[in-house]
């Protein structure tokens, strides 16, 4: 079993009188890509600040590399990179005088080390040029650059892909595949862009009105989401809709989506059979992450 990187437990967070957190627990192992998803004022944020002690936990424990951030926060914090949205740039400056200066926060960085991230992060072209004539998806992947100069083990990025383009999403996505694969990162990353984590996070974590609803492997979540859902392709889904009744949904011509538990898909078979419809497929219709996300939550958009 890998090694887990990061352990919340039981997290509880309240400002004044109200409970934002209510015993928040999650883990993530080495070589994870967790996607933690929620409507706004969920709590995304303030777990992650939690985290990484930019604000006092009321109670639970944050465990990082087996440290308790609580007793032990500079060992606990010591292989850690995080971008909070933006990253913070100096933008007069070039991105390898700004790798440059972060590089002297931390004691062992040698200039081999910023060379071998900026070719990890893929800036080899453009490292000299100053950060003001990149593109947000240059300076999200300078800021990512930043974060791992210290060869941190868990990566957290709090809406990285605010404002980027679809160029610049794809090639975060690509470099947080990479980060997880070859560097053997653990990667908590919060977003409202759905259909892209769904690319990429093997895990999900979502969290609605300060409490996890679910974590689970990202085919696990859409898997049971899906139950009850079927997709029967068929020569006339018109006329098999009139006989299959409200249970089912129109697709196209050919396609009926039918809403029942898997046990009675044999007696909906054998009536549209008997009526003379050819079947010609039946499958398990898996929804979207963001369907299964609506399912969970009851609804809840995000924003």
């Amino acid at each position: 079993m890998q090694n887990i990187i990061l352990k919340c437990e039981n997290l509880h967070k309240s400002f004044r009188k109200k409970e934002i957190l209510k015993g928040v627990s999650l883990e993530i192992h080495e070589g994870d890509i967790l996607g933690f998803i929620g409507p706004n004022g969920a709590g995304k944020t303030t777990t992650i600040k939690l985290i990484l002690g930019l604000q006092k936990i009321n109670s639970g424990n944050v465990v990082i590399n087996g440290y308790n951030i609580k007793s032990h926060f500079e060992k606990a914090i010591a292989k850690v990179g995080a971008i909070i949205e933006n990253p913070d740039l100096y933008m007069y400056m070039s991105g390898f005088d700004n790798l440059r200066l972060i590089a002297n926060l931390y004691p062992h960085v040698t200039t081999t080390r910023i060379n071998e991230v900026i070719k990890l992060v893929g800036l080899e072209k453009r490292i000299n040029d100053k950060v003001s004539k990149y593109s947000l998806g240059m300076r999200q992947r300078l800021g990512v650059a930043q974060a791992i100069l210290h060869k941190p083990n868990l990566l957290i990025l709090d809406e990285p892909t605010n404002g980027l383009d679809p160029e610049g999403i794809k090639d975060l996505r690509k470099l947080l595949i990479k980060l997880s694969s070859e560097e053997h990162m653990g990667i908590l990353i919060s977003s409202h862009n759905l259909a892209e984590l769904e690319s990429f996070c093997n895990r999900v974590c979502i969290i609605k009105n300060g409490a996890i609803v679910e974590t689970s492997d990202l085919d696990t979540v859409k898997k049971e989401a899906s139950e009850g859902n079927f997709v029967i392709e068929l020569d006339d889904a018109k006329r098999a809709r009139l006989i299959v009744g409200d249970i089912s949904n129109l697709q196209d011509n050919t396609h009926l989506q039918v809403h029942v538990n898997k046990e009675n898909i044999p007696f909906i078979i054998k009536k549209l059979v008997l009526q003379d419809l050819k079947i010609y497929l039946i499958t398990e219709d898996i929804i979207s992450l963001e369907d299964a996300f609506l399912k969970k939550t009851g609804g809840n958009v995000i924003d």
